[in-house]
């Protein structure tokens, strides 16, 4: 009787060891700052932005967003993976209470060689309590509770590269308009060469070579168009499946061809610790290793006796005697049962052991995949910086550049027609002038995709969500018409990042 009582107080207040390791969050080494020699375009000493496609201050673009969080069915399936894992930790956290529970009853008609027949009929409850003498249950649930802010990391993870992915191929799409508003200016350019040769070849001022080079060059930069149109509808079509429509001409919603999204002066990027808290995908990798760790107490607990609590009440009843079926619920015909009972596989150890084995290596896996990511996520970020830096100064040299064509034309096209030179001087600078305006476009658009990557390595994007459901309503009363699912859909939490695994504790379902 001891053994019974210790066991219900260890139930009820936990006073019980717990088997297995006690999660620690892994050590991660980060520099203090992101480079010896800091760019002044760099703040460390401001957070990056939480909506950081504003500093865009492009209207559209942020509409766009919005959409893409609004209807885009991958984030929605992640959503959904949050909703069952809430389910999933409801499943275990009943463990800690009786784990059978069944009630039953029967009815028979029976009837002997000779004829004779009697009827007999009964209904009873049974249950069996396995109780939590090691933890074992505790720890399935500090595991599924982990696995389930995992899951919302997850889908915070795919919110960040959601964003990044909007604003990416909507600089693409500017990019690829202004690069065809700028082939067709050249059109113009070289169309009015063509029609200044033709009249001189007319007249006998020039050879038909001049004619012809002046034609080659004027078709050769129309036929560059198409392939543009090209890469803008399939760009288009690649946006609408992002922001979860069929693929479609987005003329309406992108309105007229605008400038390509300008990067502010200085940007915000915060110290290289604050990774451990923005970028979900770290922290979706500690959780992971916290659920793991769990798990490894759950193996080592099944190295011990478990102990359980049973007992069986009923009422049964016949007719062949004296009794009437309508007897059953009589106090003499009550029946019940009640004792302790322990269960030790002790004869196991060798396959019990290798299974405690067995998930420690897969926690250690899980500790160094976390290492791993948190370094990735540091070289993402230098990989962006340097990538910003660079287009920036390069940007800089092809303005000059294309300004320095652009001069160069006019003066090769007064020139020639003043009879001061030939008509390659004019192919020359023209053809020079359409391949430089081009590479400055091209490069302005780098700017803005690699500061876009950069705040995705910084891990900005997911707080567009805080405090919204993860599912969509139209979704939620799908789900409810068909499924009850009381206040699970209602749920909603902030950041994983503010959450730390709490090897000791478990949320309620409704946390």
């Amino acid at each position: 009787m001891a053994g019974l009582f210790l066991s219900i107080a260890c139930l009820l207040g936990s006073a019980c060891t717990m088997i297995g390791p006690d999660y620690q969050t892994p050590d991660a080494a980060v520099p203090e700052q992101w480079s010896d020699k800091p760019d002044p375009v760099f703040n460390s000493q401001v957070s990056a932005r939480d909506h950081w496609w504003e500093v865009f201050d492009d209207a559209i673009l942020d509409k766009l967003v919005q959409t893409a969080y609004d209807q885009n069915l991958t984030l929605q399936v992640a959503g959904l993976r949050v909703l069952e894992a809430r389910a999933q930790l409801g499943i275990v956290t009943g463990s800690l209470y009786p784990q059978s529970q069944t009630m039953s009853g029967n009815y028979l008609y029976n009837r002997g060689p000779g004829g004779d027949y009697f009827n007999s009929a009964g209904i009873g409850f049974d249950a069996a309590w396995e109780l939590d003498f090691w933890g074992k249950f505790r720890r399935g649930i500090e595991s599924a509770d982990a696995n389930l802010i995992a899951n919302i990391a997850s889908y915070d993870d795919v919110l960040v590269t959601l964003t990044a992915e909007v604003a990416r191929t909507y600089v693409t799409i500017r990019t690829l308009q202004e690069r065809i508003r700028l082939a067709q200016q050249n059109i113009k350019i070289q169309q009015r060469s063509l029609e200044l040769t033709t009249n001189q070849f007319e007249t006998g001022s020039v050879t038909e070579l001049d004619m012809q080079q002046a034609t080659t060059q004027l078709r050769n930069t129309q036929a560059s168009i198409p392939n543009l149109l090209i890469s803008l509808e399939q760009t288009q079509h690649a946006l609408s499946i992002l922001l979860g429509m069929p693929p479609q001409d987005l003329t309406d919603l992108l309105g007229e061809s605008s400038d390509i999204p300008t990067a502010p002066a200085e940007v915000a990027t915060g110290i290289p610790a604050e990774l451990l808290r923005r970028r979900p995908d770290i922290k979706q990798a500690e959780l992971q290793a916290a659920a793991q760790s769990a798990q490894v107490g759950i193996a080592e607990a099944e190295l011990l006796p478990s102990f359980t609590l049973f007992g069986t009440i009923g009422w049964s009843v016949n007719d062949a005697g004296d009794d009437s079926m309508g007897d059953l619920f009589q106090s003499n015909n009550l029946g019940f049962s009640a004792g302790p009972a322990f269960q030790w596989k002790f004869l196991n150890y060798g396959r019990l052991k290798n299974q405690v084995r067995v998930q420690d290596a897969r926690l250690q896996q899980l500790l160094t995949n976390y290492e791993n990511v948190v370094i990735n996520a540091e070289a993402e970020v230098k990989n962006a910086m340097s990538g910003f830096i660079h287009s920036r100064i390069e940007a800089d040299y092809r303005e000059q550049s294309a300004s320095a064509a652009q001069r160069s034309a006019n003066l090769a096209m007064l020139q020639y027609t003043e009879g001061v030179s030939l008509y390659q001087s004019v192919l020359d600078a023209t053809r020079s002038l359409a391949s430089q305006q081009d590479a400055f476009a091209v490069t302005r658009g780098n700017i803005a995709t690699n500061l876009i990557a950069l705040y995705k390595a910084l891990g900005g994007g997911w707080e567009v969500r805080v405090g919204n459901d993860f599912v969509p309503v139209d979704i939620r009363e799908q789900m409810n018409e068909r499924t009850d699912w009381g206040e699970l859909l209602e749920t909603t939490v902030n950041s994983p990042a503010e959450i730390e695994p709490e090897p000791d504790l478990w949320r309620s379902p409704d946390w």
